[in-house]
């Protein structure tokens, strides 16, 4: 406290003989017992907590912070006037401090103080009527052990509030470290000890959701404690997106479609569910589905569960071309727009299993025309048309419908 405080305290020192301030420092001991069993008793927050060794330590507390304010309204002579008094601020600090690291609220602490006030003016009020002081100085007497209750009840909330800041800055800083490293793929070992750091309780599994930062918070409020949020550019993102990386602890299996129905209306791309220590692997399908612009812009989120076929496709554009190609040779020397037809024909065919009414269906076009086209096929595949192997390269080389040429060409 200021020095301005100590001054105060001198200027409106009492006048108390030797025999008085003799008396109630005697009652010190049987006044710090007392309050520190009714705080006890009326604190639901310290029942059984002040035990043993840490109930003769805040006893202690008491007689010292007691005995300050006697040598502070004594106005001992000192060099510096604040000297007694900033011990006392200095231990109220360290107690909320401390209360804050074992759990205790602040409204706990300050119920502490509220009935410490009381039990304690209550026994040295008594001894200082006892000892003959007047009304008028037994009333200002009051005002000042209060207003010194008050100094010391203000250090310990600032107390209690700054450990309680300095953890959660602590904790945020130990959390991102421990999204970053979840992230990037760094090894299970190093992620366990971040997680230790960060007092993050281990998930069977974690599944990536990308979503707009501007939905990020109204998300998080629908989301379990423990989930874990990115808030800086990371590999794989385009910063103009602004979109926030959100880590889901247990969303997997049924637990899956209630994460969807609480995204929903949401745009997103969630991830697969993958074990907590390679949720790495469900950032990059999560990315790689959004750079691929899968599902409907405003269809809510979007599964990439949904969407396999096309994400496995993705992955070697190269490849993929390469085997179209090669699947579709025996077309390329026809015209454009016949190649088109029959591609799409063989497509449709290969996806119904050769039911030709299914495929005439699916092409709006007449059953005969699908006789005529798949004839067309024989001519050119011969018997490949029927082995395994090309069945296999068709399939996933016209497995994304043929793109039309620019211009139509009469029907051959």
């Amino acid at each position: 406290m200021s020095d301005e405080s100590g001054n105060n305290y001198r200027a409106a020192h009492l006048e108390l003989d030797e025999r008085v301030s003799a008396r109630l420092r005697d009652r010190l001991p049987v006044v710090a017992e007392r309050t520190v069993s009714a705080i006890t008793a009326e604190v639901p927050d310290y029942s059984g907590a002040l035990t043993g060794t840490m109930r003769q330590k805040i006893e202690n507390a008491v007689r010292i912070a007691l005995g300050t304010f006697l040598q502070l309204i004594e106005g001992a002579q000192l060099t510096d006037p604040s000297t007694p008094l900033a011990p006392a601020l200095e231990a109220a600090y360290a107690l909320g401090s401390g209360e804050a690291r074992s759990g205790r609220s602040m409204d706990a602490l300050l119920a502490a103080y509220r009935v410490g006030a009381r039990v304690a003016w209550r026994e040295v009020s008594a001894t200082t009527v006892r000892s003959g002081l007047a009304a008028e100085t037994v009333a200002e007497f009051a005002e000042l052990m209060f207003a010194y209750i008050d100094e010391l009840s203000a250090a310990s909330v600032a107390g209690h509030a700054d450990e309680l800041a300095s953890v959660g800055r602590a904790r945020r800083r130990n959390t991102e470290r421990l999204t970053r490293q979840l992230l990037a793929g760094e090894p299970e070992e190093t992620l366990r000890r971040s997680a230790e750091r960060a007092d993050w309780p281990l998930p069977q599994t974690l599944t990536v959701v990308l979503l707009p930062r501007r939905n990020l918070r109204a998300v998080l409020a629908l989301l379990g404690p423990h989930t874990l949020e990115s808030g800086e550019d990371l590999p794989g993102m385009d910063p103009a997106e602004e979109l926030a990386v959100l880590l889901v602890p247990d969303t997997h299996g049924a637990r899956r479609r209630q994460l969807t129905r609480l995204l929903h209306g949401h745009r997103a791309v969630l991830g697969p569910a993958r074990p907590w220590h390679r949720v790495a692997a469900s950032y990059q399908r999560a990315t790689r589905a959004l750079a691929l612009g899968l599902g409907e812009p405003d269809a809510g989120p979007v599964d990439t569960e949904h969407h396999l076929a096309e994400l496995l496709l993705s992955m070697d554009p190269e490849a993929l071309a390469d085997l179209r190609a090669q699947a579709l040779a025996p077309l390329a020397e026809l015209p454009p727009a016949t190649a088109h037809r029959l591609a799409e024909t063989l497509r449709s065919w290969l996806l119904h299993q050769g039911r030709r009414d299914d495929v005439a269906a699916d092409l709006f076009v007449h059953p005969q025309t699908v006789r005529y086209r798949m004839g067309k096929l024989r001519e050119l595949y011969g018997d490949r048309l029927h082995e395994p192997a090309t069945v296999l390269a068709l399939t996933i080389a016209l497995a994304v419908p043929p793109t039309p040429p620019e211009a139509e060409s009469p029907a051959g």
